[in-house]
């Protein structure tokens, strides 16, 4: 339970917050990973994105049992910052050729943002809820950063093993 002066807390409202950020986030994410999914030129990178999409649902499922867990509703509050990634996403879909390597390039790009800022997020918020003692939220939050930094892998290995090369070949 928490206790009236942690909820009243200007940390513990940042944290609440934040965390409303970062479930309009993954919301905004889960329906963009289909068309990502779509544009994506080698079946590998496809197969990434409707892996990921499947994991976002869990994120999302987690982050609720997050704000369970607080006494909170599971709301979100849009996050400008997702908002732009997402935006900077679509326009590299429209800028690049399809089926080309090069667009999967760009949409590894897009999507390495988009991790990169949910590894960001997710780390520090982790980080603040084990300095308020919130460790069922740390615990769920550590357990989709994890998730997160590993997607992140197979996005570099993907580039790496064939398709930066294949792009820079067209």
């Amino acid at each position: 339970m928490i206790s009236d002066k942690m909820k009243n807390s200007d940390f513990h409202k940042f944290f609440i917050d934040e965390l409303k950020d970062l479930y309009w986030a993954e919301n905004a994410v889960l329906k963009e990973l289909p068309k990502m999914q779509e544009a994506a030129t080698s079946e590998e990178l496809a197969e990434s994105f409707a892996k990921h999409h499947e994991e976002t649902k869990k994120h999302i499922s987690r982050l609720e049992k997050v704000f369970e867990s607080l006494g909170e509703k599971a709301e979100g509050v849009k996050c400008e910052a997702m908002a732009g990634i997402l935006k900077e996403g679509k326009s590299i879909i429209e800028d690049t050729t399809k089926d080309t390597m090069t667009r999967d390039a760009g949409l590894i790009l897009a999507a390495q943002k988009i991790e990169h800022y949910e590894i960001a997020t997710y780390g520090m918020l982790k980080v603040f809820a084990a300095h308020m003692g919130h460790k069922e939220a740390e615990n769920l939050l550590a357990e989709t950063l994890d998730n997160e930094k590993a997607t992140n892998g197979t996005l570099t290995g993907l580039a790496e093993r064939f398709i930066n090369k294949q792009a820079v070949a067209e």
